[in-house]
């Protein structure tokens, strides 16, 4: 549970890149910008059964929403919801999200994709398994396992 709720905020934290470098006197954000973003919108309302609902939207558009309630094994938080921002080089981030007892399982056309399975297997690969298979069966066959 602790994990769920450590990368839901560190997804969230990652989003933003609203870092600041160099001297206190200036900031600058990830892309060497030294505007300021102000808070849109923040609206966060908890309901007593533990529910909750988040929106925050800033200046410089980022955009969150989130929402989630005890309703995992053992009264664990489960949530889902979306945030959105614009990278240093310009393109667009989305990125959706559901955290529950199968753990952070964030979607977004950025994200990696692993190859469909069942892949093709490599000749060499299927000629070392009929190889072992046969050498299998000779192993039997002297020893009189038939």
């Amino acid at each position: 549970m602790k994990f769920v709720i450590l990368a839901a905020v560190a997804a969230v934290a990652l989003a933003a890149p609203d870092r600041t470098y160099g001297p206190p006197s200036r900031t600058y954000d990830a892309s060497g910008s030294q505007e300021s973003a102000e808070i849109l919108k923040h609206d966060f309302v908890l309901e007593d059964d533990g529910r909750y609902n988040l929106e925050v939207e800033t200046s410089n558009g980022i955009s969150v929403a989130q929402h989630g309630s005890p309703d995992g094994p053992e009264g664990a938080v489960v949530k889902s919801g979306s945030y959105s921002y614009t990278a240093p080089d310009g393109t667009p981030v989305r990125v959706k999200f559901v955290a529950n007892e199968n753990g952070y399982q964030p979607e977004s056309d950025l994200l990696p994709v692993a190859p469909e399975f069942p892949h093709p297997i490599p000749q060499f690969v299927l000629d070392q398994i009929a190889k072992a298979a046969e050498e299998d069966r000779r192993s039997s066959s002297q020893r009189g396992y038939d």
